[in-house]
């Protein structure tokens, strides 16, 4: 039976993605070994590293003045790394969810973190609107995509000052202007790659400025200057995620993701806003996620979310039981996750409708 795979993340990898790395595990190169066990500093990784970063820039249309990192710790490493490489003494923020929150918290200990705009007493269930950010801020830090809530940002925002932002779960879904960001970073666990390698995008001449001593592993230029050779960099993910940008080339680029994207999430909202059992979370239509959606029964209907699990389970729907912050249900629509799987999830809605 075909799987349909909706996991918040961990998450669904093309077939593209994953046939090359099974390749890539089992000869890597033709050099007769895997990947899993060749030198980092072999030419024939090398070769890899340098691919994937050209191919970033290529892809995000990133100006010049701007590193591509490839860096462990996930995003949970960034929320410390990046206060301590731009904090100087107060950082903007919009506290969007959980990650939001954590971003804000480790700030806080090495300068103020000014909350602009927050819609934690609505169960994040919008994106503030509104707020302002004052100019004397080092920068403005915000979290894109809300995987747990299905909230999203869908253009960048328009601030007095240098953004930074956690592009986690929604990043080659939309097109970005880097060039009003000092640093976007990104877990490749969602639109990328395998767990355990973690996408940063730096300004160079933005760094060297927070005027602290920084550990070497933390600071950036350690990993600008050594090309994320400091240490042994995540190889296997790092491989992985080589030939997903492969592939998001060869489907068009952004663009083209991104108005695949937009017809998978109409299908799945269309289906939600026409029922009479269902009902979305997010308060307003434009804060929807694309990447992210979250939805439950309806008041009166409650006692049939564990009813609906149970029907879609054998039809191979696999990942949809919602976040314990918000209950219900979660589908992830991320990039790979072809259309044909959500409109399984769409017929599966209105068959377990009409039966109830």
């Amino acid at each position: 039976m075909k799987k349909h795979n909706f996991y918040a993340g961990p998450s669904i990898l093309s077939e593209y993605t994953i046939n090359n790395t099974i390749d890539g595990i089992r000869n890597f190169a033709d050099t007769g070994l895997s990947v899993l066990e060749i030198s980092h500093r072999s030419k024939e990784f090398q070769a890899v590293i340098d691919g994937a970063s050209a191919l970033v820039k290529e892809l995000l249309d990133i100006p010049e003045g701007y590193s591509v990192l490839w860096l462990g710790g996930g995003a949970s490493l960034q929320f410390c790394m990046i206060p301590y490489n731009f904090l100087k003494t107060k950082a903007a923020f919009t506290d969007t969810g959980t990650w939001a929150h954590n971003a804000i918290k480790e700030a806080g200990l090495f300068g103020e973190a000014l909350v602009v705009g927050s819609s934690a007493d609505a169960n994040y269930s919008f994106i503030p609107k509104g707020y302002e950010v004052p100019a004397d801020v080092d920068y403005f830090h915000y979290t894109s995509n809300n995987t747990i809530y299905g909230t999203e940002v869908r253009k960048d925002p328009d601030v007095p000052v240098r953004m930074i932002a956690d592009m986690s779960s929604d990043i080659f879904s939309r097109p970005v202007d880097v060039s009003k960001y000092d640093a976007i970073y990104a877990g490749a666990q969602k639109n990328l790659a395998p767990a355990g390698v973690t996408l940063v995008i730096v300004k160079d001449d933005a760094l060297g400025q927070a005027g602290r001593p920084i550990p070497t592993m933390l600071d950036y230029r350690t990993h600008v200057k050594k090309g994320s050779m400091f240490n042994t960099p995540p190889v296997l993910p790092i491989f992985s995620a080589y030939q997903t940008l492969k592939w998001y080339k060869e489907l068009g680029g952004v663009e083209a993701l991104e108005k695949l994207d937009l017809e998978k999430a109409k299908l799945l909202y269309g289906a939600i806003d026409d029922s009479r059992i269902f009902q979305g979370t997010v308060t307003d239509p434009e804060d929807r996620s694309i990447m992210n959606v979250c939805f439950v029964m309806k008041p009166e209907y409650k006692e049939l979310e564990k009813d609906f699990l149970d029907f879609v389970a054998p039809l191979g729907i696999m990942g949809i039981k919602g976040h314990r912050s918000v209950g219900g249900f979660r589908a992830s629509l991320y990039n790979a996750l072809p259309i044909e799987s959500v409109q399984v999830l769409v017929n599966a809605m209105k068959e377990f409708e009409a039966k109830h």
